[in-house]
């Protein structure tokens, strides 16, 4: 099974998602395809940006040329029983928060601004320490926009957009990337503790095909979640057209972590691309996958038909509308 095609999109701030390769860009030649973006030159890239050292700085530097961002209050933090993934912080609020390993901790920076910062906002300092805290992981960092954001254990702490009530996890995971924070400041291993269609979650790969009594064979991630296509969307070039508010309703569908953790699939069709608001996507056949915020259990299809815009997916990547 081969490796996927990795999609970098550089030019952070743009509303619209262009990508790469066999959906319509320039870095096809890529002689290591899956290769991390950083490894790319500008005439690599295709898109006129360094993907070296100074990435970080570009980030902030956009934060700092549109202003301040929100900042999601952090209150009295305290740790819950999650289940699956153990004890993780929440806020004030109860909402879980989050790390990005796209920042460091020696020293403290952090590397989510502009766009991604709307769909991860950074938690302000302004936090207690309550149950299950250590006081001691508790610190800051100062933003390029020169705000105050909260650090665990010296990682940038973050609320996730696509959590819509106190103790969800949506974010965990996504993008390979993102993770909710366990109370001693370290990464929260595993994707959640959701079942699938019947299935618990770890028996399930991370991109699925599942028997729908109305629908057919349909796509579902890792956590028997249900995928669907948005019919803004475009494929050749390949575009997402779900930004800014859209997305928390339909988070992007990060791709599973392991490649070769397919069923049902072939692989040729699915590649990876880096949405410049910090999340990386799934994509099949060129069109973007997505989540739905209301499907409540594994196997829910109620993002079906929404809007006359949203269906779900075939393994070949088709939309199914009846």
């Amino acid at each position: 099974m081969s490796n996927w095609r990795k999609i970098s999109v550089s030019m952070a701030g743009l509303a619209v998602l262009v990508t790469t390769a066999a959906c319509g860009n320039a870095n096809a030649g890529n002689d290591d395809p899956y290769a991390d973006p950083a490894a790319l030159s500008e005439e690599d890239s295709g898109y006129g940006y360094d993907y070296g050292d100074e990435g970080g700085e570009q980030a902030q530097g956009a934060e700092g040329a549109e202003g301040a961002v929100q900042l999601a209050a952090a209150g009295e933090l305290a740790t819950y029983d999650s289940g699956e993934l153990g004890e993780l912080v929440k806020d004030g609020e109860g909402f879980t928060l989050y790390r990005f390993d796209e920042d460091s901790a020696d020293p403290p920076a952090s590397n989510c601004a502009g766009d991604c910062a709307v769909n991860w906002p950074p938690v302000s300092a302004d936090a207690a320490a309550g149950t299950g805290i250590d006081p001691g992981l508790l610190g800051t960092v100062r933003r390029a926009d020169g705000s105050e954001q909260l650090t665990i254990a010296g990682w940038p702490a973050y609320r996730y957009a696509g959590d819509t009530g106190p103790e969800q996890t949506a974010g965990q995971g996504a993008g390979g990337s993102w993770w909710a924070i366990a109370a001693d400041g370290a990464r929260a291993s595993g994707q959640g503790g959701a079942e699938g269609a019947g299935e618990a979650a770890g028996d399930l790969p991370g991109l699925s095909v599942f028997e729908h009594p109305e629908y057919g064979e349909i796509l579902r991630d890792g956590q028997g979640r249900t995928l669907y296509r948005f019919a803004d969307d475009s494929a050749w070039p390949m575009e997402s057209l779900c930004t800014g508010d859209c997305l928390d309703n339909w988070p992007a569908a990060g791709p599973p972590a392991d490649p070769a953790d397919v069923a049902g699939v072939d692989a040729e069709l699915l590649d990876v691309f880096n949405r410049p608001d910090g999340i990386q996507q799934l994509v099949i056949d060129c069109w973007p996958l997505y989540r739905y915020a209301g499907d409540a259990e594994p196997g829910d299809v109620n993002g079906q038909g929404v809007g006359g815009k949203w269906y779900v997916v075939s393994p070949e990547g088709k939309m199914i509308k009846s």
